[in-house]
């Protein structure tokens, strides 16, 4: 259990039948009255944001979160396939439970899967990731003093937008937080 006051950005907890992140805290003790602890809490399945304050001696329980190293195989149709690593056993997800978090990665890479009570609820992607572009329009010389970009499809389907020098074939690294163009390789 998990008293208020020992808040702290980043735990997660279980309160009103969900499970929220605390992304800001503050302790406040006014003039008159009791302290109390104001929070901004994110819903980590929904993705919605809430305020709420609490007495600091209410008592939660604290979320445990299990992030666990998966190989993404293949989807077949609306199921996308993972292999845990170690004990090589295979779970299916839906599109649904999928999201948009698999656009920047290929067959046979490691991504993370995050689950509460076996529940899963996010698939987080490398931070960074390195794929070949296989269209986008040809850039001509002398453009590139404007720092104009041009959209580029990467091999996974993903549009990125590059600088203009970057050309069909080449392979780039990219960002997957901000899904933005970092250099070639």
């Amino acid at each position: 259990m998990l008293s208020a006051g020992d808040f702290r950005n980043g735990i997660t907890v279980e309160y009103d039948n969900n499970i929220y992140q605390i992304i800001e805290f503050q302790h406040v003790k006014p003039g008159k009255g009791a302290a109390f602890v104001r929070t901004k809490l994110k819903n980590i399945i929904s993705g919605g944001v809430i305020e709420k304050s609490f007495r600091p001696t209410e008592k939660f329980e604290e979320a445990r979160i299990d992030r666990n190293d998966m190989q993404y195989l293949y989807n077949d149709g609306d199921l996308y396939y993972f292999m845990d690593t170690e004990t090589y056993e295979q779970i299916g997800l839906s599109k649904d439970q999928i999201g948009d978090s698999l656009k920047f990665v290929k067959e046979n890479e490691t991504v993370k899967i995050c689950s509460h009570k076996g529940n899963v609820f996010a698939i987080e992607p490398p931070l960074f990731v390195e794929l070949q572009i296989t269209d986008t329009e040809p850039g001509f010389k002398g453009d590139t003093a404007t720092g104009a970009t041009k959209p580029a499809t990467v091999e996974t389907g993903a549009v990125v937008y590059v600088p203009l020098f970057v050309n069909q074939d080449d392979v780039i690294k990219i960002d997957t937080r901000t899904g933005e163009y970092l250099s070639r390789v």
